[in-house]
């Protein structure tokens, strides 16, 4: 299984974070390793290398189907459900990366850092306008709609089958819309997508 993922793909996010965009013409695109995926409600657990530890909310949907060289016109006919998920990101660490030019798989893609919730199948409907948002200990921190993604789901799916094949399975996490917040042992995080409550589990 992939996790593939785009950064930098709300307006919003880039604004408030005082971050440039940094590629206009193309999706900004990096991988987590597959035990970054944390399901079921478990705990996730913040590591030592995550100090301060934030978390952002991010949609995501499920490939379904082989595909390569996909055409944006086709993208569609290769995911098949969304989810809300719970991305984490050692700051310090992700700071220090990008400073002195190096990859910063390892500040988002450690062990727990991908935490996704129950999927709900999309059947004809289209992930365009897709409203999601995250609670912490009750009280909501960020909120998005795919509405307002740079780059759609179906632009970034065509986009990255051009270096990876999909398989059924893979998640393609669309991107944070707002920047992360800091997060602490005890708490507590709930995810919403659709209107629906898909996401529980505690931070330790």
């Amino acid at each position: 299984m992939k996790l593939i993922c785009i950064y930098a793909n709300y307006a919003a996010y880039n604004n408030n974070a005082l971050r440039p965009l940094y590629n206009k013409d193309a999706p900004i695109v990096y991988a987590m390793a597959d035990t970054a995926l944390l399901t079921g409600g478990k705990p996730f657990f913040v590591p030592d290398c995550a100090a301060p530890c934030t978390c952002g909310a991010q949609l995501a949907v499920r490939i379904s189907r082989l595909g390569r060289f996909i055409s944006p016109r086709f993208a569609r006919r290769y995911y098949d459900a969304f989810t809300v998920c719970a991305t984490f990101t050692a700051e310090n660490l992700f700071a220090r990366c990008v400073t002195e030019g190096l990859p910063w798989e390892v500040s988002k893609g450690f062990d727990g850092a991908a935490c996704v919730g129950r999927p709900v199948l999309l059947e004809d409907r289209s992930a365009d306008a897709i409203g999601f948002r995250l609670d912490i200990d009750g009280r909501e921190v960020q909120r998005g709609n795919t509405a307002d993604l740079l780059r759609n789901v179906d632009t970034c799916i065509a986009y990255v089958s051009r270096f990876y094949t999909l398989r059924q399975g893979d998640l393609l996490f669309t991107g944070t819309p707002l920047p992360d917040v800091v997060v602490e042992p005890g708490c507590h995080v709930d995810g919403y997508a659709d209107g629906q409550h898909l996401l529980s589990f505690n931070i330790r």
